[in-house]
């Protein structure tokens, strides 16, 4: 069986002014909704940050803007006879705007999540270390007064 290599980004996107997290849920062969963070592969000539950006933007409708890099989950999985090494760069990022949208086909559901509901959303371990990761980073800015959180509240 082949092996390749993948890489991909996204991140864990906050409305700071609800205490919310965007997610998106997808369907896997079960037939069941499993929750995640967005991302998705890097494209020719970009860099994690852009696609990060840009993933968020294709799977949720959301606009991102990046504080600072979370960490990177990498995992194996076997997919149309190949086993792929999967390597994911996560961002902690801050809603800037657009309007939720599940436009995107990879994409079953998209929903802003409270913070305190983000453990048992989500159906990943590695995510679910990467949110503890940036809401301990959030409380370490005394009431958020580091994000850069735009005059009109938005």
């Amino acid at each position: 069986m082949a092996a390749v290599d993948e890489t991909s980004a996204g991140g864990v996107v906050i409305n700071v002014a609800q205490d919310k997290v965007v997610l998106i849920g997808r369907l896997d062969r079960r037939g069941r909704l499993l929750w995640s963070l967005p991302k998705g592969h890097i494209e020719a000539g970009e860099t994690p940050e852009m696609t990060a950006v840009r993933e968020v933007g294709e799977e949720t409708g959301i606009v991102g803007e990046i504080i600072r890099p979370l960490g990177t989950i990498d995992y194996w999985f076997v997919a149309e006879r190949r086993r792929i090494h999967k390597t994911v760069h996560h961002f902690l990022m801050v809603e800037r705007g657009g309007d939720l949208s599940d436009e995107d086909v990879e994409v079953t559901e998209v929903g802003w999540v409270a913070l305190d509901e983000l453990e048992d959303r989500l159906a990943y371990a590695d995510e679910r270390r990467l949110v503890r990761k940036a809401l301990e980073l959030l409380e370490v800015t005394t009431n958020k007064q580091d994000l850069p959180v735009e005059a009109d509240g938005g």
